[in-house]
């Protein structure tokens, strides 16, 4: 039985009849990904007994190690990886191969080992789109939108907007510089439909009628000391707010989100929906969705 969590260093080679998978993030001790592929691995290996040799890791790789961990994982029997921050954008230059939506969001959060090579997949808007409607009972393009940041998850997040014809997207980052970067990324990759960019953080959308969905794409919040990325108090609308984060389960935004009586969500259904959609990829299969929710609620409650 392997441990959980490997730095690139100390990393196995897997038996030839064995398959690993792993999320790969710097830093990744938050991660709980291991618990959920985990539980739908059982499930799978009760029908065929294949996946029964197939385990889930946690990989501690930093940013300028993520060229070499990919040929490294290749080698150790590693046939499908999640990447988590910092490397959702900055593994593209290292990739020859990559699915159509992956290549318009301009990032990639999985990767599979197919005909001798990683290919890039993207499974967040997805996973987004699907764990908006669950939390809100409102689908993803009946908001107005403001996503907070501009790193690999916001990129997602924007293209999914786009993707589902949410009608007005604004992006809200520190640096107005990087948000700009994001939108003129989007629009080479064909998604040119207008966005805006806040210099500061507003409710660009005052005075209409539909509702507004702030998304936290930041990695604000991973901390529990972390303050909020933006201050609700100063902003009035018909807001709903949906956390990335997930662990904590309760970030300092969503504590202010309610106290002003916003619904709140965080991104444990978004986590799970896009594991779901990644284990499908490596597997071929359909793969238990409950199983998967059930072992993300045990380990954030632990």
């Amino acid at each position: 039985m392997l441990k959980e969590t490997f730095l690139l260093d100390d990393l196995p080679k897997l038996q030839p009849d064995q398959v690993g998978l792993a999320v790969l993030g710097h830093p990744i001790k938050h991660s709980i990904s291991p618990e959920i592929h985990t539980a739908a691995l059982k499930v799978l290996a009760d029908s065929s007994e294949e996946f029964s040799r197939w385990s889930y890791h946690k990989i501690e790789v930093e940013p300028a190690s993520l060229a070499k961990a990919l040929p490294i994982l290749a080698d150790h029997g590693y046939r499908g990886l999640n990447l988590t921050i910092p490397h959702k954008v900055d593994v593209l230059p290292h990739l020859s191969l990559m699915d159509e939506q992956a290549r318009i969001m301009g990032a990639v959060n999985t990767l599979s080992w197919e005909n001798g090579a990683w290919k890039g997949y993207n499974t967040d808007g997805i996973g987004l789109s699907k764990a908006i409607e669950d939390a809100f009972t409102i689908s993803l393009k009946e908001f107005q939108v403001i996503v907070l940041g501009a790193g690999g998850a916001a990129r997602a997040a924007v293209a999914q907007c786009i993707f589902e014809g949410c009608e007005k997207v604004a992006i809200y980052n520190r640096s107005i510089d990087r948000a700009q970067l994001l939108s003129s990324a989007l629009k080479e990759n064909e998604l040119n439909q207008e966005v805006l960019l806040l210099e500061s953080f507003l409710n660009p959308f005052a005075g209409s009628k539909e509702p507004v969905l702030i998304i936290n794409a930041t990695s604000l919040g991973l901390k529990s000391e972390d303050p909020s990325p933006v201050d609700l108090t100063q902003v009035d609308g018909n807001f709903y707010v949906y956390d990335m984060v997930y662990n904590p389960a309760v970030t300092r935004l969503m504590t202010e989100a309610k106290k002003k009586s916003y619904p709140v969500a965080n991104g444990l259904g978004m986590l799970v929906g896009q594991a779901a959609r990644s284990l499908e990829i490596w597997s071929g299969r359909e793969v238990s969705i409950e199983a998967m929710s059930e072992a993300a609620r045990a380990a954030i409650s632990r």
